[in-house]
């Protein structure tokens, strides 16, 4: 338990959530009763795990329950009507838009966070100093499938040997953004690597793999620093490395993006989650930087606070 970031934590949210801006009071602390249901981005999970985990030695009568079925994944869900909230790695596409209105779900997101997307190798290699945006798309791209499988082909001084990818699964967020942004479509991708919508398994595999190539969000790297090896990003003006620095300035681009998450309408209009929103409002700068993320500006928290107060708002109407 984090004690003091806790107490600074708690403060502030009871201090917001005494405004009274939301659909229904705020009880007593520890009164809260029911369950909120979340799924969605691996990414994101780490945040909004650390987030429930302060919130339920507030309230814990209270049930969260965390699912990782990733971005794309969790917004099936969610656009049925089945979770409270949504974690995302990626804003909302059209497709799950309208399936959000076809099943008559309405919802807000917030913005809690910028992850910088780790590209990581197995310590023991020792030929890889750093890859170009080029380079991650000579490897990454569709046309490389059956035909790019060596990392001597990337670059004729690195070894005659085979490159291992791992990569999240295809309903990931950091899949389509990775895509996106290296690839230049989004979910436009070789299909013969090993991917999974669980981070860890995909740590697994480099950890075990001196000829491992992988990606997935910054946080895991930093959970996992001491066994993989984070590689820098040149995009032209030299390479770069994920850090607070880099990502909250957007010198590690084009891999630096914000994670969200999404509350459905009728979720909002229970004391329990408008408590859960609040309090991960004001959690998210100090909790996010414990788990490996990059926090928003200040004036971005209260700027996202203020837009949810303001949706509570139109709610009670």
């Amino acid at each position: 338990m984090r004690k003091a970031n806790l107490l600074f934590v708690v403060a502030i949210a009871m201090f917001f959530a005494s405004c009274g801006t939301g659909s229904k009071a705020k009880k007593d602390s520890g009164k809260l009763t029911g369950s909120i249901s979340i799924d969605g981005s691996s990414t994101v999970y780490p945040i909004t795990e650390a987030v429930a985990e302060e919130f339920r030695a507030v309230e814990p009568a209270l049930k969260v329950t965390i699912g990782v079925s990733g971005t794309g994944g969790g917004f099936k869900k969610f656009g049925r009507g089945e979770t409270d909230i949504s974690n995302a790695s990626r804003p909302i596409k059209d497709s799950e838009i309208e399936l959000c209105k076809e099943n008559n779900i309405h919802y807000h997101g917030i913005t809690i966070a910028y992850d910088g997307m780790a590209v990581i190798i197995n310590p023991e290699n020792d030929w890889v100093d750093y890859l170009t945006v080029e380079e991650l798309k000579k490897i990454w791209e569709p046309a490389a499938q059956g035909v790019i499988l060596k990392w001597n082909q990337i670059r004729p001084e690195w070894p005659d040997k085979e490159i291992h990818l791992f990569g999240p699964g295809v309903a990931s967020g950091t899949f389509d953004y990775f895509t996106e942004v290296i690839v230049g479509k989004s979910g436009s991708s070789r299909g013969d690597f090993t991917a999974s919508e669980d981070d860890n398994v995909l740590v697994q595999g480099v950890k075990g793999d001196v000829n491992a190539l992988g990606f997935f969000g910054f946080a895991y790297y930093e959970e996992n620093h001491e066994s993989l090896k984070l590689v820098p990003i040149d995009n032209g003006n030299g390479p770069v490395s994920p850090n607070l620095e880099t990502v909250s300035s957007n010198t590690y681009s084009p891999l630096s993006r914000p994670i969200f998450i999404y509350v459905n309408s009728l979720a909002a209009k229970r004391t329990e989650v408008v408590e859960f929103i609040r309090f991960y409002l004001e959690s998210a700068k100090v909790l996010s930087q414990e788990v490996g993320y990059i926090p928003l500006p200040d004036e971005k928290y209260l700027d996202e606070t203020q837009k949810f107060e303001a949706y509570l708002e139109s709610l009670s109407k």
